[in-house]
């Protein structure tokens, strides 16, 4: 893990083409900017905990199941 200091309007660079700003500073909140191509996903840390745990309950999920009680188009 890297612990950085940065200041408003300070930027930090992920690779070459991820961009974090410093937007803002008050008190224990901080208030930033992510510039990163439409190709890279970016999520908050307990939405993304959350999408796994989805996951890992739609894979561990019976796949034996009556396809006959889904509605028909």
């Amino acid at each position: 893990m890297l612990v950085l200091t940065r200041k408003p309007r300070q930027q930090i660079m992920i690779g070459d083409n991820v961009i974090v700003n410093i937007v803002e500073v008050q008190g224990d909140n901080v208030r930033i900017a992510i510039d990163a191509p439409r190709s890279v996903k970016i999520y908050r840390g307990e939405i993304y905990r959350a999408i796994q745990e989805e996951n890992q309950k739609a894979a561990a999920a019976p796949a034996n199941f009556d396809l006959s009680a889904l509605p028909k188009k």
